[in-house]
């Protein structure tokens, strides 16, 4: 994915005067053919280092902004799309004929709000921690963590059921700590112990900007109930197993697991009393956080509790916590300099808690009839081309093939916008507490699930805005889903050269429909279920193939120290592979329709489409940024998406003259080949 989620349901209307959606452009954002020239660095080989070929000038040249973890199209775009947000939050300010508009202007109107925050200081954050006070027993404890506010070792959540994705179950697992992955508790050296020192000066003061007395003392004890916590947590790459990661419970069972947790009336507390079982995911995780809630203390979980909702909501509180919070999470986590604008992180917020109310309106001004119609063509000849591919693939046999191209019959594409949007008006928007606003939002988001047990799954939600950059495809569902603010230039542009669009968004169709056949989504048969379709014979080729995939992965360093985890990244990486595959044979299916292209400024087409292809990745992050995403992201960094997988394409040697000798030059022999 360049990202699963369920979004939600019911049909709203924002009436607001907008302007009619603007007409697609008669020449491409980029160059005369959709691809930046001034990016590129010739003087790179491109047999050397593909990405530096297609980005190094860029690369050398371009800085990131202070308040930003990296730059590049993957930042560029959200820009555009935050600023075209606010227009509509503006303009719902300005006309709130609406109570939709009302909503949303009073929810951002809150967050700007930021000397009303400072007069209120602690005051709206009482009654939560008054919460976290009045509890007395284990029983107290375990039901005020199964909420949507406060913390909790172990995640309760409704979707789909994996076996059944007809119908909606509650899933149970590990949730996250203070840190942002297990690996910064457990790792050992230099860097993480100044990251581990750094977290506890975090805890101590957040609680001492809060007036709780005995805060070093209450600092250690919280790290190291968190610390017991990540040592029992499973890794990243573990949690991608889905079977591993559903096994359904009856309350006997879950009592067995883990009885602390007091299973029956803690999910009658949260309106779950009526489900007869739960899928726990990461089993051993969940029975040692039951062990936790048993053998530490009462108050320490009181004080952990405490801290976590006011560092998870530090943004809403005064100044003081809201500095705290950047200054550890960004800027000594990912080297961010600079908090963003008050503004941007509004949007952020609407976005999040309200947008797809705010989406509809994105639509009605930037969604192009012509973006649906090339995008339906790109899709019809990326399925096609899976087709062709799946039929000639010689390592499936004739069994597994055919249960594959029964899933890629069944496929389901969405494109640009929900046909539904949710309806927020149960949601309560105060405009003067943004902390009021932020829990009424989780409040509804679990309200919203719980009201959905019992009905069959809703295959038009969405787990995405329409105006987030990014696509994701769902197993459950086998949708791929691509919002509105992706379909732009660089990623998408009508008036750019066909090579330039499906080397971009033929190839990230390509990837979102290839985490069908993944190592994790091919689990999936063609009804969305949680099952065994291959044979055994096929799925050890598979398997086998794929290790090696791993171990090139493996072998990428981007930080000194820190290398790809190919196992973790596997599904991305056989996306980005499989996907790249295919978008090229799709890209040759539309030239034998329409002939072959001429060269363009020395160009051939097979060399704008591999063009196009690196830069769409075009990227770089800050070492703090990228120490995490390689601690705990499916993703592999931006060089690596573009390098490490053209050269196992044996088109893209064929395209730039790629020889024995040249640094990512592999042997035919090694060359990882999904389709």
């Amino acid at each position: 994915m360049r990202a699963s989620l369920f979004a939600a349901t019911l049909s709203v209307t924002l009436a607001l005067s907008l302007p009619p959606a603007a007409a697609s452009p008669a020449a491409p954002k980029y160059g005369s053919w959709g691809v930046d020239y001034a990016t590129m660095d010739r003087t790179v080989k491109p047999g050397d280092d593909f990405f530096a070929y297609a980005e190094g000038t860029w690369l050398k040249t371009a800085s990131i902004e202070p308040d930003k973890t990296g730059a590049g199209y993957n930042y560029d775009l959200p820009d555009l799309a935050e600023k075209d947000v606010l227009a509509i939050v503006e303009e719902a300010q300005r006309n709130p004929t609406t109570p939709q508009a009302r909503q949303i202007g009073a929810f951002y109107a809150a967050w700007m709000d930021q000397p009303g925050i400072e007069r209120r200081g602690l005051e709206p954050l009482k009654p939560y921690l008054a919460r976290i006070d009045q509890v007395a027993t284990p029983t107290d404890l375990v039901r005020l963590m199964a909420e949507p506010a406060y913390a909790s070792p172990v995640n309760i959540d409704i979707e789909p059921d994996e076996k059944d994705p007809s119908r909606y179950t509650v899933g149970a697992g590990q949730a996250e700590l203070g840190l942002p992955a297990r690996d910064y508790y457990l790792l050992q050296g230099a860097k993480y112990d100044a990251i581990r020192a750094a977290y506890r000066a975090y805890v101590v003061g957040i609680q001492k900007l809060a007036g709780i007395p005995d805060a070093e003392a209450k600092a250690d004890r919280i790290i190291a109930l968190e610390t017991r916590l990540a040592q029992d947590q499973w890794a990243p790459e573990r949690r991608r197993d889905p079977r591993a990661t559903y096994n359904p419970m009856d309350r006997a069972q879950l009592t067995a697991l883990a009885p602390a947790f007091d299973w029956t009336a803690t999910l009658a507390h949260v309106g779950l009393a009526e489900m007869p079982t739960v899928v726990v995911r990461e089993t051993t995780a969940v029975a040692a956080a039951g062990k936790r809630v048993e053998d530490t203390p009462l108050q320490t979980w009181k004080d952990y509790l405490t801290f976590r909702f006011i560092s998870d909501h530090a943004d809403f509180l005064p100044h003081a916590f809201d500095a705290a919070h950047f200054d550890f999470y960004s800027h000594t986590l990912k080297d961010v300099a600079a908090q963003s604008a008050r503004w941007k992180r509004g949007v952020r917020l609407l976005n999040a808690d309200l947008g797809e109310a705010v989406g509809q309106l994105y639509v009605q001004r930037h969604w192009s009839a012509e973006t649906e119609r090339q995008m339906a063509e790109l899709i019809a000849d990326l399925r096609a081309a899976y087709a062709e591919k799946m039929g000639r693939a010689a390592w499936m046999d004739a069994p597994t093939r055919k249960a594959a191209l029964e899933k890629l019959a069944t496929f389901d594409p969405r494109i640009g916008h929900p046909a539904r949007y949710i309806d927020y008006s149960p949601m309560a928007v105060s405009p003067g507490d943004p902390l009021a606003n932020a829990v009424a939002s989780e409040t509804f988001e679990w309200n919203l699930d719980l009201s959905r047990l019992g009905k069959p799954v809703d295959r038009g939600l969405w787990g995405m805005t329409p105006q987030t950059v990014n696509a994701y495809y769902d197993p459950t569902m086998n949708q791929v889903t691509f919002p509105a603010a992706i379909l732009q230039p660089p990623f998408f542009d009508p008036a750019a050269d066909p090579a330039v669009n499906y080397g971009e968004t033929g190839a990230t169709i390509g990837h979102e429909m290839g985490h069908g056949f993944d190592d994790e989504g091919r689990q999936f048969d063609a009804q969305g279920r949680l099952r065994d379709w291959w044979t055994k014979a096929v799925a050890d080729r598979y398997t086998a193939h794929a290790q090696s995939l791993v171990r090139q992965f493996n072998a990428y360093e981007p930080i000194p120290g820190v290398h790809i985890n190919g196992q973790l990244t596997l599904g991305e990486n056989l996306a980005d592979l499989g996907g790249l595959e295919v978008a090229y044979a799709a890209y040759r299916r539309y030239v034998a329709r329409h002939g072959e292209p001429p060269v363009i400024d020395g160009f051939t087409g097979d060399q704008r489409f591999f063009l196009a292809y690196a830069q769409s990745w075009q990227g770089k992050r800050r070492e703090g940024a990228l120490r995490e995403q390689l601690l705990s992201d499916p993703h592999s960094p931006d060089a690596f998406r573009v390098n490490g997988i053209v050269r196992n394409l044996d088109a893209w040697y064929a395209a730039f003259d790629v020889k024995r000798g040249d640094a990512l030059y592999l042997p035919p022999a090694q060359r990882v080949h999904v389709w």
